[in-house]
């Protein structure tokens, strides 16, 4: 009956994997057909495009899949017309929260975000209501336990900050216009990379407590749940554990 019951538990994991997985492929094809139809197919003359790439190889997508995605965007395949939309809205506790979304019908995507904010406590906003809080930083994500090496490395790539993540981990912050050339730079040096993305940043974090904070943290992982959003950014300042309670 053990046996049973883990394998059960196995499938389930590897089920639980296995659609995050097809997720994150979904998003990174909408991504590369974007960036395709708004700036054509030559990697060499489309630098969006080349981080889009780049991103496919993070997560091991076939070749012929990324082709396929970039000849579709370019117009050389028939497929879906997708467009860039961006949400701007407050969680509990006045929260302020972005939603890039990438879909292929805009009257849907708005109707089932505007529910996710209600649903959760929170209300969208208009263009521009929280969109100042927020800088577009590049991310560079490192796996290497030596930290010399990673500073050493990052700082000569033109690095803008640093963080030690822990368990040889680091995250390097840069220009968001210069992601991939960080990242070479970076990976020239010998550091292994993980992966890279310009990502929104807050200039200013937000607390809660109790209710709130669980609501707003249910609201956010209901759209980042939606299979038309990409990111979910938000200035919610997750508590930092109690070592000693934890343990």
């Amino acid at each position: 009956m053990s046996g049973h019951s883990k394998w059960h538990s196995i499938k389930h994991k590897k089920a639980v994997v296995d659609a995050r997985r097809g997720k994150l492929f979904t998003r990174v094809i909408k991504e590369l057909t974007v960036a395709a139809r708004l700036g054509g197919s030559d990697l060499t003359a489309n630098p969006r495009l080349r981080t889009a790439v780049q991103a496919a190889k993070d997560v091991n997508m076939p070749k012929d899949t990324i082709e396929r995605a970039i000849k579709k965007g370019a117009g050389e395949l028939q497929g879906v017309t997708y467009e860039e939309i961006v949400y701007e809205g407050y969680g509990p506790g006045g929260v302020a929260i972005m939603v890039n979304v990438t879909t292929d019908n805009k009257n849907r995507s708005a109707a089932e975000i505007r529910h996710a904010f209600s649903k959760h406590g929170g209300n969208l906003g208009a263009s521009g209501c929280v969109s100042y809080l927020f800088t577009r930083k590049g991310h560079i994500e490192i796996e290497q336990g030596d930290e010399d090496e990673v500073m050493e490395a990052a700082l000569e790539a033109g690095a803008e900050d640093i963080q030690n993540q822990g368990d040889g981990f680091f995250l390097v912050e840069c220009d968001p216009d210069a992601v991939e050339e960080t990242r070479k730079a970076i990976e020239d040096a010998g550091v292994t990379v993980i992966g890279s993305a310009a990502h929104l940043v807050p200039s200013t974090s937000v607390r809660l407590e109790g209710r709130e904070l669980e609501q707003c943290r249910k609201l956010i992982e209901a759209l980042e749940d939606h299979d038309d959003v990409d990111e979910v950014s938000s200035n919610l300042e997750e508590p930092v554990e109690d070592s000693a309670a934890a343990s």
